[in-house]
């Protein structure tokens, strides 16, 4: 075996110089997994936390992964934090809203085509599978994506093969695929415009975030770090919130989740000339808020509903989704803490992921 030369780095500056250099390059590098990674994923609610803590888990391994969630939830940054925790961080990452592409051009943006594959085309055209060669493909709105291009998804997903439009060869492709949909997929399912047998290919592991309603002790947390990020790149000196702004927040029902807190702090810090942000210069759209509409025991019933939901989920955490050894926990019949677990609509096999690793 030929045995390669090693040059001692005092030997002149040139190999502490490739060292330092490299050093640099990986610093630079770790810097930006964290700052895509889990740095961005904030919260500390137990159904936030029991669905992030996932990520390091799925990072590791290519199963599919997909998630679900309302608009503004955080789909995509979850997505992302699981490519950039993983081996393919230093590969493309292509997002594709699916919803977003008329359905006539879904297949040829998905695969591609060959040059003369249909009128107009005079030359070949890279999909977005091919862009994120080696890389993470994120499919948003899954379940818009039309019939044929379902059948050629779930083939790629099991062969990891596909065929450009026109193309007569089929192509090897080293792609991750991650879906998300904020739509009830069982019931794209029962009205035909989801393949059953796709769901389950991309349904490995799901993970569900919830609405920033059901987080509300995340609220105030998520509230001042995007005041801390939107003053500090805006040159505002906003650096607080008074006692009735941050129950103002609290209050609010938050249709548009997270991105909406964002979008609303936002405007607020952009207007806010004085350190201290004060309650009439939070401006929700249409200013209605449906929590001071309701009364004592409808307010009494969603505190315990949320409590019993993460009293639930905690256990189920604890105990990886048993739910015998949960139900002792707390002291319950088994059949009565299913019967909860059914009420607050729970998926329990997400608890149980650690199978998995």
């Amino acid at each position: 075996m030929e045995q390669r030369e090693v040059l001692p780095l005092e030997s002149d500056g040139n190999g502490q110089r490739l060292v330092d250099q490299v050093c640099r390059e990986e610093k630079t590098r770790q810097a930006l997994t964290e700052k895509l990674g889990l740095q961005q994923l904030i919260g500390k609610s137990p159904a936030f936390t029991a669905e992030i803590n996932k990520i390091p888990i799925l990072a590791k391994s290519d199963i599919s992964v997909l998630i679900s969630g309302e608009t503004g939830t955080g789909k995509e940054m979850v997505a992302r934090a699981i490519h950039y925790l993983s081996e393919r961080a230093d590969k493309p990452f292509v997002p594709v809203n699916c919803g977003a592409i008329p359905v006539e051009l879904l297949e040829n943006e998905l695969f591609g085509h060959d040059r003369g594959a249909f009128t107009g085309a005079s030359g070949s055209r890279s999909g977005v599978i091919q862009e994120a060669e080696k890389g993470t493909l994120f499919l948003d709105e899954v379940d818009s994506l039309p019939l044929l291009a379902q059948v050629k998804l779930l083939r790629f997903l099991q062969d990891k093969e596909y065929r450009p439009l026109g193309c007569t060869k089929a192509i090897k492709g080293d792609v991750r695929i991650i879906a998300a949909s904020n739509a009830d997929l069982e019931n794209a399912i029962a009205a035909g415009t989801l393949r059953r047998d796709l769901y389950y290919r991309l349904n490995v592991i799901p993970i569900a975030l919830p609405p920033l309603r059901h987080r509300a002790g995340d609220i105030i947390l998520l509230a001042h770090h995007f005041l801390n990020q939107k003053a500090a790149r805006l040159n505002s000196p906003a650096v607080d919130f008074s006692p009735e702004a941050e129950r103002k927040l609290m209050l609010y029902h938050w249709p548009g989740n997270v991105r909406e807190l964002e979008h609303v702090i936002e405007r607020v810090v952009v207007l806010c000339t004085q350190k201290t942000i004060q309650e009439d210069q939070i401006k929700f759209s249409g200013e209605i808020n449906q929590l001071d509409q309701l009364s004592f025991q409808e307010m009494k019933a969603n505190v315990i509903s949320q409590f019993e939901t993460n009293y639930i989920q905690n256990l189920l955490v604890a105990y990886r989704g048993n739910i015998t050894r949960a139900a002792q926990a707390a002291n319950k019949e088994r059949r009565t803490f299913w019967q909860l677990i059914r009420k607050h609509k729970i998926d329990v096999q997400q608890f149980k992921v650690t199978e998995f690793q």
